[in-house]
Protein backbone atom coordinates (compact mmCIF):
# COMPACT_ATOMS: atom_id res chain seq x y z
CA UNK A 1 0.00 0.00 0.00
CA UNK A 2 1.36 3.40 -0.85
CA UNK A 3 2.12 5.69 2.17
CA UNK A 4 1.02 9.18 2.56
CA UNK A 5 4.35 11.45 2.43
CA UNK A 6 5.29 13.17 5.15
CA UNK A 7 6.14 16.43 2.74
CA UNK A 8 3.93 16.30 -0.43
CA UNK A 9 6.10 17.77 -3.57
CA UNK A 10 5.24 18.98 -7.19
CA UNK A 11 6.81 16.52 -9.15
CA UNK A 12 7.02 16.28 -12.79
CA UNK A 13 6.66 12.75 -14.38
CA UNK A 14 7.85 11.68 -17.95
CA UNK A 15 7.09 8.67 -19.68
CA UNK A 16 3.47 8.47 -17.31
CA UNK A 17 1.63 6.55 -20.26
CA UNK A 18 3.32 3.43 -19.76
CA UNK A 19 2.58 0.85 -17.86
CA UNK A 20 4.61 1.56 -14.79
CA UNK A 21 4.50 5.02 -15.60
CA UNK A 22 0.45 4.94 -14.74
CA UNK A 23 1.34 3.02 -11.78
CA UNK A 24 3.60 5.64 -10.38
CA UNK A 25 1.83 8.57 -11.33
CA UNK A 26 -1.19 6.47 -8.51
CA UNK A 27 1.05 6.06 -6.31
CA UNK A 28 1.93 9.68 -6.32
CA UNK A 29 -1.66 10.82 -5.84
CA UNK A 30 -1.94 8.88 -3.54
CA UNK A 31 0.92 9.54 -1.70
CA UNK A 32 -0.44 13.96 -1.50
CA UNK A 33 1.82 14.83 -4.50
CA UNK A 34 1.14 17.60 -6.78
CA UNK A 35 1.56 15.78 -10.04
CA UNK A 36 2.10 16.74 -13.67
CA UNK A 37 2.60 14.48 -16.36
CA UNK A 38 4.38 15.37 -19.50
CA UNK A 39 2.84 13.44 -22.66
CA UNK A 40 2.61 13.47 -26.32
CA UNK A 41 -0.36 14.85 -27.50
CA UNK A 42 -3.46 13.01 -28.26
CA UNK A 43 -3.42 11.65 -31.81
CA UNK A 44 0.16 11.56 -31.84
CA UNK A 45 2.06 9.58 -34.90
CA UNK A 46 2.24 5.86 -34.46
CA UNK A 47 0.09 3.69 -31.76
CA UNK A 48 -2.03 7.11 -31.41
CA UNK A 49 -5.25 5.08 -30.28
CA UNK A 50 -3.35 2.93 -27.73
CA UNK A 51 -1.49 6.19 -26.90
CA UNK A 52 -4.77 8.45 -26.42
CA UNK A 53 -6.54 5.46 -24.23
CA UNK A 54 -3.46 5.43 -22.11
CA UNK A 55 -3.82 9.44 -21.93
CA UNK A 56 -6.86 9.37 -20.60
CA UNK A 57 -6.77 6.42 -18.13
CA UNK A 58 -4.18 8.79 -16.34
CA UNK A 59 -6.21 9.85 -13.08
CA UNK A 60 -8.01 13.14 -12.83
CA UNK A 61 -6.04 14.78 -10.05
CA UNK A 62 -2.85 14.89 -12.57
CA UNK A 63 -2.32 17.44 -14.57
CA UNK A 64 -1.53 17.04 -18.29
CA UNK A 65 0.92 18.82 -20.28
CA UNK A 66 1.52 18.03 -24.06
CA UNK A 67 4.87 18.01 -26.44
CA UNK A 68 7.56 15.88 -27.52
CA UNK A 69 10.21 14.47 -25.38
CA UNK A 70 12.49 14.29 -28.23
CA UNK A 71 12.71 17.94 -28.91
CA UNK A 72 15.22 19.65 -26.44
CA UNK A 73 13.47 22.29 -26.21
CA UNK A 74 9.50 21.27 -25.85
CA UNK A 75 10.06 20.03 -22.26
CA UNK A 76 11.09 23.28 -20.96
CA UNK A 77 8.85 25.09 -22.45
CA UNK A 78 5.67 23.44 -22.87
CA UNK A 79 6.48 20.40 -19.81
CA UNK A 80 8.19 22.88 -17.11
CA UNK A 81 7.30 26.25 -18.40
CA UNK A 82 9.41 27.77 -16.18
CA UNK A 83 7.81 26.39 -12.63
CA UNK A 84 9.00 25.30 -9.50
CA UNK A 85 9.34 21.84 -9.37
CA UNK A 86 10.86 19.52 -6.72
CA UNK A 87 11.35 16.13 -8.56
CA UNK A 88 11.28 14.65 -11.87
CA UNK A 89 10.51 11.30 -12.15
CA UNK A 90 11.53 9.40 -15.62
CA UNK A 91 9.74 6.35 -16.22
CA UNK A 92 11.00 6.88 -20.28
CA UNK A 93 11.38 3.48 -21.71
CA UNK A 94 12.14 2.91 -25.74
CA UNK A 95 9.64 1.01 -26.84
CA UNK A 96 11.54 -1.48 -29.14
CA UNK A 97 15.07 -1.63 -28.10
CA UNK A 98 16.61 -1.53 -30.99
CA UNK A 99 19.29 0.97 -31.50
CA UNK A 100 18.19 3.83 -33.18
CA UNK A 101 14.87 3.81 -30.64
CA UNK A 102 17.50 3.34 -27.48
CA UNK A 103 19.35 6.00 -27.93
CA UNK A 104 16.54 8.30 -28.94
CA UNK A 105 14.81 7.80 -26.02
CA UNK A 106 16.71 6.17 -23.13
CA UNK A 107 19.61 8.33 -23.50
CA UNK A 108 18.68 11.38 -25.46
CA UNK A 109 15.00 11.86 -24.41
CA UNK A 110 16.51 11.58 -20.71
CA UNK A 111 19.23 13.73 -21.15
CA UNK A 112 17.20 16.71 -22.61
CA UNK A 113 14.70 15.67 -19.02
CA UNK A 114 18.08 16.30 -17.26
CA UNK A 115 19.33 19.73 -18.91
CA UNK A 116 16.11 20.66 -18.40
CA UNK A 117 16.19 19.96 -14.79
CA UNK A 118 18.94 21.53 -14.25
CA UNK A 119 17.80 24.49 -16.19
CA UNK A 120 14.72 25.27 -13.67
CA UNK A 121 16.93 24.02 -10.41
CA UNK A 122 14.52 20.79 -9.92
CA UNK A 123 16.80 19.35 -7.08
CA UNK A 124 16.05 15.38 -7.18
CA UNK A 125 16.13 13.28 -10.62
CA UNK A 126 14.33 9.36 -10.36
CA UNK A 127 15.37 7.42 -12.70
CA UNK A 128 13.51 3.72 -13.71
CA UNK A 129 16.11 2.13 -15.25
CA UNK A 130 16.41 -1.86 -15.11
CA UNK A 131 18.45 -4.29 -13.94
CA UNK A 132 19.82 -6.25 -17.14
CA UNK A 133 22.30 -3.64 -17.38
CA UNK A 134 24.42 -4.96 -14.80
CA UNK A 135 25.48 -7.09 -17.95
CA UNK A 136 25.19 -5.15 -21.21
CA UNK A 137 25.29 -6.80 -24.47
CA UNK A 138 22.51 -4.90 -25.82
CA UNK A 139 21.96 -1.43 -27.40
CA UNK A 140 19.41 -0.41 -25.53
CA UNK A 141 21.66 -1.18 -22.22
CA UNK A 142 24.12 0.74 -22.88
CA UNK A 143 22.00 3.66 -23.56
CA UNK A 144 21.02 3.48 -20.36
CA UNK A 145 24.20 2.98 -18.91
CA UNK A 146 25.31 6.28 -20.60
CA UNK A 147 22.59 8.12 -18.97
CA UNK A 148 22.86 7.03 -15.57
CA UNK A 149 26.52 8.07 -15.99
CA UNK A 150 25.44 11.45 -16.57
CA UNK A 151 22.75 11.42 -14.30
CA UNK A 152 25.73 10.52 -11.35
CA UNK A 153 27.58 12.94 -12.55
CA UNK A 154 25.31 15.98 -13.05
CA UNK A 155 25.48 17.38 -9.34
CA UNK A 156 21.34 16.57 -8.73
CA UNK A 157 20.27 14.19 -6.10
CA UNK A 158 19.40 11.19 -8.22
CA UNK A 159 17.79 7.37 -7.73
CA UNK A 160 18.48 5.49 -9.95
CA UNK A 161 15.82 2.11 -9.71
CA UNK A 162 16.69 -1.06 -11.23
CA UNK A 163 13.58 -3.48 -11.18
CA UNK A 164 13.72 -7.02 -11.88
CA UNK A 165 11.31 -8.67 -14.58
CA UNK A 166 7.24 -7.03 -14.76
CA UNK A 167 4.47 -9.04 -14.44
CA UNK A 168 3.68 -8.23 -18.15
CA UNK A 169 6.83 -9.01 -19.50
CA UNK A 170 6.02 -12.24 -18.26
CA UNK A 171 2.35 -12.88 -19.68
CA UNK A 172 2.66 -12.98 -23.20
CA UNK A 173 1.93 -16.80 -23.67
CA UNK A 174 -1.49 -16.61 -21.40
CA UNK A 175 -3.53 -16.65 -24.76
CA UNK A 176 -1.51 -19.15 -26.18
CA UNK A 177 -2.36 -21.84 -23.53
CA UNK A 178 -6.07 -20.69 -23.63
CA UNK A 179 -5.92 -22.06 -27.69
CA UNK A 180 -4.64 -25.38 -26.07
CA UNK A 181 -1.56 -24.26 -27.27
CA UNK A 182 2.17 -25.45 -25.52
CA UNK A 183 4.40 -23.43 -23.54
CA UNK A 184 7.29 -22.46 -25.14
CA UNK A 185 10.48 -22.22 -23.15
CA UNK A 186 14.33 -22.46 -24.18
CA UNK A 187 15.95 -25.29 -22.62
CA UNK A 188 14.65 -26.94 -20.06
CA UNK A 189 12.85 -23.92 -18.34
CA UNK A 190 15.61 -23.40 -14.97
CA UNK A 191 17.76 -21.80 -17.31
CA UNK A 192 16.80 -18.62 -15.52
CA UNK A 193 14.68 -17.10 -13.01
CA UNK A 194 13.62 -13.41 -11.53
CA UNK A 195 11.45 -11.90 -8.97
CA UNK A 196 8.88 -10.37 -10.89
CA UNK A 197 7.33 -7.07 -9.90
CA UNK A 198 3.52 -5.33 -10.23
CA UNK A 199 3.79 -2.12 -11.64
CA UNK A 200 1.85 -0.59 -8.83
CA UNK A 201 4.00 -2.06 -6.50
CA UNK A 202 6.98 -0.43 -8.61
CA UNK A 203 4.93 2.57 -8.93
CA UNK A 204 4.80 3.03 -4.98
CA UNK A 205 8.63 1.83 -4.88
CA UNK A 206 9.85 5.08 -7.15
CA UNK A 207 7.25 7.24 -4.90
CA UNK A 208 8.60 6.60 -1.99
CA UNK A 209 12.22 7.39 -3.19
CA UNK A 210 11.00 10.87 -2.77
CA UNK A 211 10.88 10.63 0.68
CA UNK A 212 13.05 8.04 1.97
CA UNK A 213 16.79 9.90 2.13
CA UNK A 214 18.33 6.47 2.35
CA UNK A 215 17.75 6.22 -1.36
CA UNK A 216 19.17 9.63 -2.40
CA UNK A 217 22.35 9.29 -4.80
CA UNK A 218 21.66 5.37 -4.76
CA UNK A 219 21.25 2.67 -7.20
CA UNK A 220 19.07 0.58 -6.29
CA UNK A 221 18.10 -2.92 -7.77
CA UNK A 222 14.47 -4.23 -6.66
CA UNK A 223 12.22 -7.16 -7.32
CA UNK A 224 8.72 -8.04 -5.91
CA UNK A 225 7.69 -10.75 -3.32
CA UNK A 226 8.16 -14.17 -3.08
CA UNK A 227 11.26 -16.83 -4.19
CA UNK A 228 12.04 -16.50 -7.81
CA UNK A 229 10.28 -18.20 -10.43
CA UNK A 230 11.62 -19.76 -13.93
CA UNK A 231 9.93 -20.22 -16.68
CA UNK A 232 8.72 -23.76 -16.04
CA UNK A 233 7.19 -22.92 -12.74
CA UNK A 234 5.33 -19.94 -14.57
CA UNK A 235 3.95 -22.64 -17.21
CA UNK A 236 3.32 -25.38 -14.66
CA UNK A 237 0.89 -22.61 -12.67
CA UNK A 238 -0.53 -21.55 -15.73
CA UNK A 239 -1.72 -24.90 -16.72
CA UNK A 240 -3.25 -25.68 -13.02
CA UNK A 241 -5.19 -22.49 -13.16
CA UNK A 242 -6.20 -23.29 -16.95
CA UNK A 243 -6.81 -27.37 -15.81
CA UNK A 244 -4.50 -28.39 -18.66
CA UNK A 245 -2.03 -30.86 -18.70
CA UNK A 246 1.11 -29.64 -18.99
CA UNK A 247 2.37 -29.37 -22.73
CA UNK A 248 6.05 -27.86 -22.79
CA UNK A 249 7.75 -27.28 -25.84
CA UNK A 250 11.65 -26.67 -26.03
CA UNK A 251 12.85 -23.94 -28.28
CA UNK A 252 16.69 -24.49 -28.73
CA UNK A 253 19.40 -22.04 -28.08
CA UNK A 254 21.06 -23.25 -31.33
CA UNK A 255 17.59 -22.27 -33.93
CA UNK A 256 17.93 -18.80 -31.97
CA UNK A 257 21.58 -18.34 -32.63
CA UNK A 258 20.82 -19.07 -36.45
CA UNK A 259 18.11 -16.38 -37.04
CA UNK A 260 21.07 -13.88 -35.09
CA UNK A 261 22.93 -14.84 -36.92
CA UNK A 262 21.40 -14.89 -40.06
CA UNK A 263 19.27 -11.35 -39.71
CA UNK A 264 23.23 -10.09 -38.86
CA UNK A 265 24.48 -10.90 -42.06
CA UNK A 266 21.58 -9.88 -44.28
CA UNK A 267 21.48 -6.34 -42.12
CA UNK A 268 24.57 -5.49 -43.81
CA UNK A 269 22.37 -4.73 -46.55
CA UNK A 270 19.15 -4.83 -45.44
CA UNK A 271 18.80 -2.22 -42.31
CA UNK A 272 15.57 -3.11 -41.38
CA UNK A 273 17.21 -6.85 -41.11
CA UNK A 274 19.48 -5.20 -38.93
CA UNK A 275 17.04 -3.97 -36.51
CA UNK A 276 15.49 -7.56 -36.26
CA UNK A 277 18.79 -8.82 -35.63
CA UNK A 278 19.30 -7.15 -32.22
CA UNK A 279 15.54 -7.90 -31.83
CA UNK A 280 16.61 -11.41 -31.66
CA UNK A 281 19.47 -11.02 -29.34
CA UNK A 282 17.43 -9.26 -26.88
CA UNK A 283 14.98 -12.49 -26.88
CA UNK A 284 18.37 -14.68 -26.86
CA UNK A 285 19.74 -12.39 -23.98
CA UNK A 286 16.19 -12.73 -21.26
CA UNK A 287 16.49 -16.54 -22.58
CA UNK A 288 19.70 -16.89 -20.89
CA UNK A 289 20.44 -14.38 -18.37
CA UNK A 290 18.27 -13.84 -14.90
CA UNK A 291 16.99 -10.99 -14.01
CA UNK A 292 18.40 -11.00 -10.13
CA UNK A 293 21.48 -9.48 -8.32
CA UNK A 294 24.56 -10.31 -10.21
CA UNK A 295 27.00 -11.27 -8.34
CA UNK A 296 30.14 -9.59 -9.74
CA UNK A 297 32.63 -11.74 -7.48
CA UNK A 298 31.81 -14.93 -8.69
CA UNK A 299 29.55 -13.98 -12.56
CA UNK A 300 26.41 -15.79 -10.65
CA UNK A 301 22.81 -14.36 -10.35
CA UNK A 302 21.94 -14.39 -6.52
CA UNK A 303 18.44 -14.24 -5.43
CA UNK A 304 19.19 -13.68 -2.18
CA UNK A 305 21.01 -10.55 -2.46
CA UNK A 306 17.97 -9.31 -4.63
CA UNK A 307 16.09 -6.73 -2.63
CA UNK A 308 11.98 -7.24 -2.61
CA UNK A 309 8.73 -5.14 -2.00
CA UNK A 310 5.13 -4.87 -2.64
CA UNK A 311 3.05 -7.45 -1.63
CA UNK A 312 1.71 -9.20 -4.92
CA UNK A 313 3.37 -12.12 -7.02
CA UNK A 314 3.35 -13.51 -10.03
CA UNK A 315 1.12 -16.04 -9.68
CA UNK A 316 -1.58 -13.84 -7.70
CA UNK A 317 -1.65 -11.91 -11.06
CA UNK A 318 -2.15 -14.66 -13.14
CA UNK A 319 -4.27 -16.06 -10.86
CA UNK A 320 -6.73 -12.39 -10.54
CA UNK A 321 -5.80 -12.72 -14.70
CA UNK A 322 -7.46 -16.15 -15.58
CA UNK A 323 -9.95 -15.73 -13.15
CA UNK A 324 -11.54 -12.49 -14.55
CA UNK A 325 -10.72 -13.28 -18.54
CA UNK A 326 -9.35 -10.06 -18.81
CA UNK A 327 -7.15 -8.87 -21.45
CA UNK A 328 -3.69 -7.60 -20.73
CA UNK A 329 -2.63 -4.59 -21.20
CA UNK A 330 1.01 -5.78 -22.33
CA UNK A 331 2.12 -2.62 -24.20
CA UNK A 332 5.56 -3.53 -25.81
CA UNK A 333 6.94 -6.09 -22.39
CA UNK A 334 6.69 -9.20 -25.17
CA UNK A 335 8.61 -12.35 -24.70
CA UNK A 336 7.05 -14.50 -27.24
Amino acid sequence: MTRRSRHPRRVLVLGATGTVGRGTVRALIQSGHDVVCFVRGLGSAGSAGAHDNFVRSLPEAAELRFGEITDPNSLARDGIRGEHFDAIISCLASRSGAPKDAWAVDYSANMNALAAAKAACVPHMVLLSAICVQKPRLAFQHAKLAFESALIESGLTYTIVRPTALFKSLSGQIDRLKKGKPFLMFGDGTLTACKPISDDDLGSYLAECLDEESRHNCVLPIGGPGEPVTPKQQGEHLFTLLNRTPEFRRVPLALLDAIIWILGALGHVLPSLAEKAELARIGRYYATESMLVLDPATGGYDPAATPATGSETLFDFYDRVIASGASIDRGDHAVF
